[in-house]
């Protein structure tokens, strides 16, 4: 089990995260909704000739291929054709690796997160 305690995080002095808690257990699968941007273009600088679509199924490929306790996802389905969505989630159900995701598809949280972490004006809702 994670517990993540009044977790603060700021990028560009922009606040993401205002002390928020919550528990991460084995196998869960944590949706983040709300507003909590940072314009995605600031990362995109590699692979540079591939469509949007063609780069999102190389990093969310990666990251799962990749062994790991936890897996941290930022909108996985952003630019991903209905296709390789079913295929994520099928992945997810079947494999049930413990992710936390910020996702703005309600169909696919409700789908696939076990929790559901909903942020309102920086802090978390209840």
């Amino acid at each position: 089990m994670i517990i993540i305690e009044n977790l603060q995080i700021e990028y560009n002095d922009i606040k993401l995260f205002d002390k928020i808690s919550f528990e991460v257990h084995n196998c869960d699968r944590i949706g983040i909704v709300g507003k909590n941007g940072i314009s995605k273009t600031e990362f995109d600088k590699d692979i540079r000739e591939m469509s949007e679509e063609q780069k999102k199924k190389v990093l969310v490929a990666k990251s799962i291929s990749e062994q790991a306790n936890i897996y941290i996802w930022d909108e996985p389905l952003n630019y991903i054709d209905i296709l390789t969505r079913l295929q994520i989630e099928e992945v997810l159900l079947n494999f049930k690796p413990t992710v936390i995701f910020v996702e703005h598809d309600e169909t696919f949280i409700e789908k696939v997160a076990t929790k559901i972490v909903c942020l309102e004006n920086n802090v978390l809702k209840n």
